[in-house]
């Protein structure tokens, strides 16, 4: 499968390059977003792609937002990418970009966690609670929540950490009203979702939503939205509590770069081919078992 590592589209003016999504506008009030094979890893953009993740992110997000539409509006305008750019650029958004609203980005991630793992087990283990939520004692590692928490982070910088605040934080950054309508509204996507996805076998440990306004004010889903990249995905068939489960994610990558000596900072250091390949067959299983689906061309 050919790869895409950065976009050179020159028929539109070019807003940025995320850690993997390349920005362009399309007149004032649309955005194309193209999902490239880039990966990161510890806030760190890798050296290689993973062939044909891009296309897998992008389709698991254009598959929640169908599903998900009825709770929240999403940034999604039906504009077919193909129509948006030259024709000599098209292999380049096929199966992989979308045509967005151009919204205003809330600066605060949406977290939800059903599940005790990563951060949020670290922070358990030493205080009890995790961003300030007072948990149950004798809770295990991966165990499932008595009930999802909203667990919000200030968006950081390109290269740096998010970091994780109270709720009370983030209603002084964007105001209570708004406040308790993304954590009202991000829980209820993380449970309908997680309802579906335990039909296929998959759990859903956690994920993070983020949210933009447009003119008018009206809070819409955007960016991704439980991808791979953006939430933790285990398969239910070898789940079990006191053990931190398989991902369908770039866990492989993770697991490597906690073998070398490096300060997880850039540059990084190269991946194995095998590393490569075994992340790229986690992605392609993760969207099979989530949709039913192959991942289209």
């Amino acid at each position: 499968m050919n790869s895409l590592y950065q976009t050179s589209i020159h028929s539109l003016p070019l807003l940025g390059h995320g850690k993997v999504r390349d920005n362009y506008a399309v007149g004032d009030d649309k955005i194309l977003i193209v999902t490239t094979d880039r990966l990161s890893a510890f806030d760190v953009v890798m050296n290689e792609p993973i062939p044909g993740k891009g296309k897998v992110l992008n389709q698991m997000s254009d598959f929640w937002f169908e599903k998900l539409g009825h709770i929240v509006p999403n940034h999604l305008t039906g504009v077919a990418p193909e129509s948006v750019v030259a024709p000599e650029e098209v292999e380049q958004v096929k199966g992989r970009a979308v045509v967005a609203k151009r919204l205003k980005p809330i600066m605060v991630e949406a977290v939800v966690r059903g599940y005790i793992i990563g951060s949020g087990w670290k922070d358990y283990q030493d205080t009890g609670s995790i961003c300030g939520i007072k948990l149950p004692a004798g809770l295990q590692q991966a165990e499932k929540l008595p009930e999802p928490i909203f667990t919000p982070a200030a968006k950081a910088e390109l290269g740096e950490h998010d970091e994780n605040i109270s709720f009370a934080e983030m209603e002084q950054r964007i105001g209570a009203d708004l406040a308790a309508k993304m954590r009202d509204v991000a829980i209820a996507l993380y449970k309908t979702a997680a309802e579906y996805a335990a039909t296929r076998g998959i759990i859903i440990a956690d994920t993070k939503f983020e949210f933009g306004l447009d003119d008018n004010g009206v809070m819409h889903l955007m960016d991704e939205v439980l991808t791979a990249d953006s939430s933790r995905f285990w398969p239910a068939d070898s789940y079990q509590p006191g053990i931190s489960p398989p991902s369908f994610d770039k866990q492989f990558v993770r697991d490597y770069l906690e073998t070398l000596t490096w300060g997880k900072t850039a540059p990084a250091p190269a991946l194995p081919a095998d590393v490569i390949e075994k992340t790229q067959a986690k992605y392609f299983e993760a969207i099979e078992r989530l949709t039913g689906e192959k991942l289209k061309a």
